[in-house]
């Protein structure tokens, strides 16, 4: 287990601390679950070739298969995600909807428009929030309706953060529509281009992301205390939103590259407020 807690804390600092943050008995599970996500998140950046990443993918297809024969590779993650499943039940459609998603998205294309990438949000990230909510023995209505928009959100703002990242690589995964709504090319971005236009990109994706997380916490009143847990990464999402307000919505800020460092309090002061 310390292995995979290492990975959390390395690869998905933020995804470790919300754990921490779990009832104690959720908490190697989550810890199984957000390994699993790492390790399919990665794929794309570690291979080389769509064919490796391709095989890559059907290991972990097989591996979810043999979880629910009760069969586990000796892998360690693989381990641990059956110790997960077995203990709170875990509906296999989500595990199978963030590999299917992830497969889908080794094709080094931008999204089409802001629909894809929140297809692409809904189907890895809220599937991930599915699943947290299974771990925690809730079963609501309401409390998938705000993970469903909380996924989105942190789908679009990973999208956002990633783009300085992206760019160093000559990538470019911002949403087309938009980018051709005002007049602004993937070369714009390449070169670091901080003219209005390509902010008003920024702020129109940004504005959806803090769209879904208003609407996330619009029905916070029905939504079960217990869910509560499983939505603290609104509070990095919030954070993320309001840095980039404050820079002028220009994606290449160094201050948006920087930790925060005051973070695990902040978390915590949320979770001892019992708001998401």
């Amino acid at each position: 287990m310390a292995g995979i807690i290492y990975v959390s804390r390395k690869r998905d600092y933020e995804g470790y601390l919300c754990s921490l943050l779990l009832p104690a008995e959720s908490r190697s599970s989550a810890f199984a679950l957000r390994a699993f996500n790492v390790e399919l998140a990665q794929i794309k950046d570690l291979v080389s070739e769509k064919t490796i990443g391709l095989m890559r993918m059907q290991f972990w297809k097989k591996t979810v298969d043999d979880i629910y024969s009760d069969n586990p590779p000796h892998q360690p993650v693989a381990i641990e995600l059956w110790k997960a499943v077995k203990r709170h039940n875990l509906t296999k459609r989500w595990l199978m909807k963030i590999i299917d998603e992830r497969e889908r998205n080794l094709d080094d294309k931008a999204y089409r428009n802001i629909q894809e990438l929140e297809n692409y949000a809904e189907n890895t990230q809220s599937s991930l929030l599915y699943l947290t909510l299974e771990i925690l023995g809730i079963k609501d209505l309401h409390a998938d309706h705000a993970a469903s928009h909380i996924g989105k959100a942190q789908g679009i703002v990973t999208c956002l953060r990633a783009t300085p990242y992206h760019g160093s690589r000559r990538r470019v995964f911002l949403p087309m529509d938009i980018c051709m709504l005002h007049g602004v090319s993937q070369e714009d971005f390449l070169r670091k281009k901080q003219d209005k236009n390509v902010r008003d990109v920024i702020y129109d994706i940004a504005s959806q992301a803090h769209l879904h997380l208003k609407h996330a916490r619009s029905f916070h009143k029905s939504v079960p205390v217990k869910a509560f847990p499983a939505f603290l990464q609104t509070v990095a999402l919030e954070d993320y939103l309001k840095k980039i307000q404050q820079v002028d919505f220009d994606i290449f800020h160094p201050s948006l590259q920087q930790k925060d460092t005051l973070l695990p309090l902040s978390l915590y002061i949320r979770s001892w407020r019992r708001k998401y």
